[in-house]
């Protein structure tokens, strides 16, 4: 292995909710008023802090999301997650070979940690993931593309971050990641692969992932 840490991304590569997050973020910002298809929001808030969501929408609109937008938003993603929610295929095996090399891994998500958390429960990957391997946006004060949250992880994990590779599926995790100086592997099972093209290899296979990383 030519890293000393594998940075992982959350939603989308450790866990299958971007389906899920995006088409309920559609209608609910099409039911307070600004319609949003679920095409739309995968293309403009796949892989944003909720941050984002309130600025696009006051940048288009010049109007303000309500303030219980994040709390409502989030209790809908959380009964949908223990309903609908699933590991990505083949990230269990991926695991299962960084634990048994003894290879350092962290999750680094724009989402919450209570959202990291209740996913990573419902789909059995919490036994994976104690609290020293999940750093949140919430941890610093800007969320992707700045490069903050990656830096913050590896920082926290003792690894400089020349050292560290990034897992990501969003153009915006991408441009975290080549911003925070850290390679990065563009996952394209649903992101358009030119829109990853920022990262130095692509794969559309969890499957492929072990390989990639040697």
């Amino acid at each position: 292995m030519r890293y000393d840490l594998v940075i992982f991304d959350n939603d989308g590569v450790l866990v299958d909710s971007e389906p899920i997050s995006n088409r309920l973020l559609a209608a609910y910002l099409t039911e307070l008023g600004h319609p949003t298809s679920y095409e739309d929001s995968i293309r403009d808030y796949m892989g944003s802090a909720m941050h984002r969501i309130h600025d696009l929408v006051q940048e288009r609109t010049g109007q303000s999301l309500p303030a219980d937008f994040d709390d409502t938003f989030h209790r809908r993603v959380f009964t949908a997650f223990e309903q609908e929610l699933k590991p990505v295929p083949g990230v269990v095996g991926v695991l299962e070979k960084l634990a048994a090399d003894g290879v350092p891994y962290c999750v680094a998500s724009s989402g919450s940690h209570e959202r990291i958390r209740v996913g990573h429960r419902t789909t059995g990957l919490d036994r994976w993931f104690d609290d020293a391997r999940v750093f949140s946006a919430q941890d610093v004060g800007r969320g992707k593309p700045a490069p903050d949250l990656f830096l913050y992880a590896a920082a926290r994990m003792g690894v400089e971050p020349a050292r560290c590779v990034v897992v990501e599926d969003s153009p915006l995790g991408v441009r975290a990641a080549v911003a925070a100086g850290m390679d990065v592997v563009g996952f394209t099972a649903m992101t358009p692969a030119d829109s990853l093209a920022g990262a130095g290899q692509l794969f559309g296979d969890m499957a492929e992932l072990a390989d990639l990383l040697r």
